[in-house]
């Protein structure tokens, strides 16, 4: 396939997504050659019964691509367990990609079906539903920047700190802070092997920097400055408010990272809810919205929303699911070993892409789109469920995507057991030579004036040509099970090979019940995050409430928020989608937790209603 044909992000795209619909296919096959085990002698710490696994099946056993029920949020157990979130999770992305029953008005998946809302991109500040039509296309985009809760696009600095950021004007001069104390205009820069950027005055001086430690500010992430993103010499380069240099993650300071495979195709990203959330944000859009306002969690809630939809001629088919929130990660099925023979696939249609002669620059034509079948990689799976107006946020992903870095777990006979990195096999995201520092490191990004794609100025990866240009970056899932090696990532386990063990326990648990063939079996959980008594998140835990696996990234989505080590912290979901400054104060999470709900640096809603 020519490179000029590639997908890539189109300002059509920006405007609101047509009426369409995923067809999903369940090929079957084998995935892409990939290196990517998990322990099958891990101690069974969160398992399912075998009564239990069967009666998530609508057949009442398990069967090939079976129907799976959704989980039952509003009578979630809330125990003192990690467990149970597990469990709701694993179930909910069976239910997710399960058949769609007739009840929900076809379509190949359940998420495929009408039951299911397209969210569309921010355009004028607000973002519209799209109700899925049965064999309808849909077109779909690139990465967006990953955001923070004041809905600006966030990066990680070198103590595992989100940082928060705004774009330069084109008529901004970057003064950058000298260890001297001075404020020195920045000409130009360059990177050293490491990747650390190496800024440079007029006269090609290199500027001496303030020490790291000095120059992030000790606020918390709703309270601080945003800081101020300039790309010089085709280098992007972070400042805070008085000049000092963010040191970020090394070569991360792109915030607008996009992501392609080691056979050069894009990856793309989808937003879906359900009928119970789009009902929901329809009936607070027609009353007077109240930040403090929280997704349905009791039985009372949920009656109170049927009935309003009852009004409007709709049923839920499935009402338990409660507010449910896709996020998805996709790409060309085409350049998949057996054409995505052994994932999930949906038709879509995306945009066609010219690329300069030099590879620097990717330019949407603006032509005619294309219509291609891509292949699911990764899945966020966000829902709220009795006890957790802040939700549920778990994650999932194909095994052929990503090595892991290294991780410990604790085996059958009680010992702690160490799994090496390795990048040997064939992986969608990961060269098998690559090596530190290359990892997880911005190589192109969209522009957002225009929505090129452009490179970014960085050593080539290890194995590529020196020209460089819009590359692949090799990926590394740096806490493979949402643990850093030193700190466990909530108070209800010993260590942080004890919480590895109980998502390694839940995915072996339930496989051992899967039927063997079935597509699911090609993906699996790295993590399930939430607050302690669904209070409204104050971050990670020990110094916020956020609990579970409480670092988790997926590799598909976080490629660039990633910490570098294992030993430092790196984002969580909540994280990044928690209540702000700009919510009235309260003990209890409320809907701004959900970034396409709410703008929650002004209050206003961003979803707009269905009528």
């Amino acid at each position: 396939m020519p490179l000029a044909t590639l997908p890539a992000a189109s300002s059509r795209l920006l405007r609101a997504i047509a009426l369409t619909s995923i067809v999903l296919s369940l090929a079957l096959g084998a995935s892409s050659a990939g290196a990517q085990t998990i322990p099958t002698d891990a101690k069974a710490t969160c398992t399912v019964s075998s009564t239990q696994f069967s009666g998530w099946f609508q057949s009442g056993h398990p069967a090939l691509n079976g129907i799976v029920n959704p989980a039952n949020s509003v009578t979630f157990s809330n125990p003192a367990a990690d467990c149970p979130f597990y469990q709701w999770s694993k179930q909910m992305f069976l239910w997710l990609t399960s058949p769609a029953p007739s009840l929900y008005g076809g379509g190949a998946h359940v998420m495929d079906s009408p039951v299911f809302y397209d969210v569309s991109p921010v355009i004028g500040g607000k973002r519209t539903l799209i109700r899925h039509v049965v064999g309808a296309l849909r077109p779909i985009q690139v990465r967006a920047a990953q955001v923070g809760p004041h809905g600006l696009p966030v990066v990680v600095d070198t103590a595992g700190r989100l940082i928060e950021f705004r774009r330069a004007t084109a008529d901004e001069t970057p003064m950058i802070r000298s260890s001297a104390g001075k404020l020195v205009p920045l000409a130009s820069l360059t990177r050293d092997a490491s990747l650390r950027v190496i800024p440079q005055d007029a006269s090609g001086k290199v500027i001496a920097l303030a020490p790291r430690s000095q120059v992030i500010s000790k606020l918390p992430l709703a309270k601080r400055i945003p800081a101020t993103l300039f790309r010089i010499s085709g280098i992007p380069i972070l400042l805070d408010s008085t000049g000092n240099v963010i040191e970020t993650e090394e070569g991360q300071a792109g915030g607008d990272g996009v992501l392609l495979t080691q056979g050069n195709s894009l990856i793309y990203y989808v937003t879906m809810v359900n009928d119970v959330y789009a009902y929901f944000a329809t009936m607070v859009a027609h009353q007077t919205l109240n930040t403090n306002l929280q997704f349905p969690t009791t039985q009372a809630q949920l009656n109170t929303l049927i009935a309003f939809a009852a009004q409007h001629n709709e049923t839920f088919p499935d009402p338990n699911a409660l507010a449910i929130e896709v996020k998805s990660s996709w790409v060309r099925a085409s350049s998949l070993p057996n054409n995505g023979a052994g994932y999930i696939t949906m038709e879509a249609t995306v945009p066609t892409y010219t690329v300069s002669a030099n590879n620097q620059t990717w330019t949407p034509t603006g032509g005619p789109e294309e219509n291609v079948l891509l292949a699911l990689v990764g899945m966020h799976i966000v829902g709220s469920a009795a006890g957790h107006p802040e939700m549920i946020w778990a994650t999932f992903e194909h095994f052929g995507n990503t090595p892991n870095a290294s991780f410990q777990y604790i085996n059958t006979a009680n010992q702690t057991k160490q799994v090496g990195q390795s990048t040997a096999g064939s992986w969608l995201f990961t060269a098998a030579t690559a090596t530190t520092p290359n990892f997880n490191v911005v190589r192109a990004m969209v522009d957002a004036s225009n929505n090129d794609l452009i490179a970014v100025a960085v050593p080539p990866p290890t194995g590529a040509s020196a020209s460089n240009g819009v590359v692949p970056t090799d990926v590394l899932r740096i806490m493979a099970w949402g643990a850093q090696f030193n700190q466990k990532p909530n108070p209800l386990v010993a260590s942080t090979a004890a919480a590895n063990t109980e998502v390694i326990s839940i995915h072996n648990s339930v496989k051992g019940f899967m039927p063997a063939g079935d597509i699911r079996n090609n993906y699996f959980m790295t993590g399930a995050t939430w607050t302690e008594g669904g209070a409204n998140p104050t971050g990670s835990f020990p110094g916020g409430n956020g609990v579970g696996t409480s670092q988790i990234s997926n590799s598909t989505m976080e490629t660039f928020q990633q910490s570098s080590g294992n030993s430092v912290p790196s984002v969580n979901c909540l994280d990044c989608h928690s209540n702000s400054v700009a919510s009235t104060p309260s003990t209890s999470a409320n809907v701004s937790v959900s970034h396409i709900f709410v703008d929650d640096n002004t209050g206003v809603r961003l979803i707009q209603p269905l009528f």
